[in-house]
């Protein structure tokens, strides 16, 4: 007879967290709040530099 292998009490092997829950548990953590916040800041005024309305920027002639 083979023997058992070792695990969780009732067998059950841990439940793997697929790539989307561990990227937003990485993103929403608070360690990494600051990096988020300024990638955010940043990817927002390119988005407004790419558009239209950065034409308001410019000085009146």
């Amino acid at each position: 007879m083979a023997p058992k292998g070792r695990g969780l009490p009732g067998g059950r092997a841990p439940a793997q967290q697929g790539f989307a829950s561990t990227a937003y548990q990485a993103i929403t953590s608070s360690d990494n709040r600051s990096v988020v916040t300024s990638i955010a800041f940043f990817a927002a005024g390119v988005a407004f530099l790419s558009s239209s309305w950065s034409e308001f920027l410019l000085p009146p002639l």
